[in-house]
Order: structure tokens, then C-alpha cells, then sequence
């Protein structure tokens, strides 16, 4: 077994759709980054890198690569997922959180979930989802950004 964690933050702008486990959450706001910054998907994704000590997301997706440029995070995340294949390993389960103070998450938290499950290759029940706020503090909590963290257990394939 293999154990990594991820974390990962980005700006709340005006001008972008609010993407979070491969889902448009109707926000007023949405999240600053190259690609569709899905700060969830990317919380996973480096979850899933480090617990192989592959590196993080910047090593295999540069944000001054075009081919980046407004990309569905999942379709990067079944890529680390093909690539721990690669090395031996698939998901056993991850469990992340959205930290955010706005706006309400748990209507979408489903889908996101089946979304991430689909991208990785696992079922649905792998893929832990929860959302908090940090009562308004910090840059969460005055909705300045949003982050996630998420931990993945790895397992060698038989």
C-alpha cells in the first residue's frame, strides 16, 4: 500500500465557471487557474502522485503548456490514474474535502463523486467527498478562494 496526500488553492474570479469534481456549481464566481481549476480534482491528483513520490501536478501539466489551457481536470486525473497503473499501483480510495465558505456544496457532492469515480476507474464507493466552511475565516472564509485536500490509498495490482 501506498498512502499520499494533496492540497490545492486558487482565486475566486468573476468571469469563470465554478468547476469542482468535473461539476459547474451556479456560483457568481468561479475558480482562477490554466485549466478549468478544479481544486478538488487537483487536491486528488496530487494525493494520487505523492503516494507513488511521482512528483505534483506541475510536473506532468505545466500551466504555461497551451495544451492545458481550459482543460477538464478529469481528463487529466484519468492520466495520474493510467500513469500509477503504469507504475504498478491503482486506487483503493480517497477521501478529500472542499473547503469553502460559499457556496452550499451538498446538492453536487453526489455527482462530483460519481465523476471522480468514473475518471479513476474505481466505484463510486472509493471516493469520499465532503465540503466544510471555515466559519469566515482566513481566505476561504472571506471568499477570496477555495481550497481541498485529499489523501489516496494506493494498492499494487495482483
Amino acid at each position: 500500500m501506498r498512502i499520499g496526500i494533496g492540497y490545492d488553492v486558487h482565486s475566486l474570479v468573476e468571469g469563470r465557471l465554478l468547476i469542482l469534481g468535473g461539476v459547474t456549481v451556479p456560483f457568481e464566481q468561479g475558480l482562477l487557474g490554466h485549466s478549468d481549476a478544479d481544486v478538488l480534482t487537483h487536491a486528488i491528483m496530487d494525493a494520487m502522485l505523492g503516494a507513488l513520490a511521482l512528483g505534483d501536478l506541475g510536473k506532468y501539466f505545466p500551466d504555461n503548456n497551451p495544451a492545458y489551457k481550459d482543460i477538464s481536470s478529469l481528463k487529466l486525473l484519468a492520466d495520474v490514474a493510467q500513469l500509477c497503473r503504469q507504475k504498478g499501483y491503482k486506487v483503493a480510495n480517497v477521501d478529500a474535502v472542499i473547503i469553502a465558505q460559499q457556496p452550499k456544496l451538498a446538492p453536487y457532492i453526489t455527482q462530483m463523486r460519481e465523476n471522480i469515480a468514473q475518471a479513476i476507474g474505481v466505484a463510486v464507493d472509493s471516493i469520499g467527498v465532503k465540503a466544510t466552511t471555515t466559519e469566515g475565516l482566513g481566505f476561504c472564509g472571506t471568499g477570496q478562494g477555495m481550497a481541498a485536500q485529499a489523501v489516496a490509498l494506493l494498492v499494487k495490482i495482483p
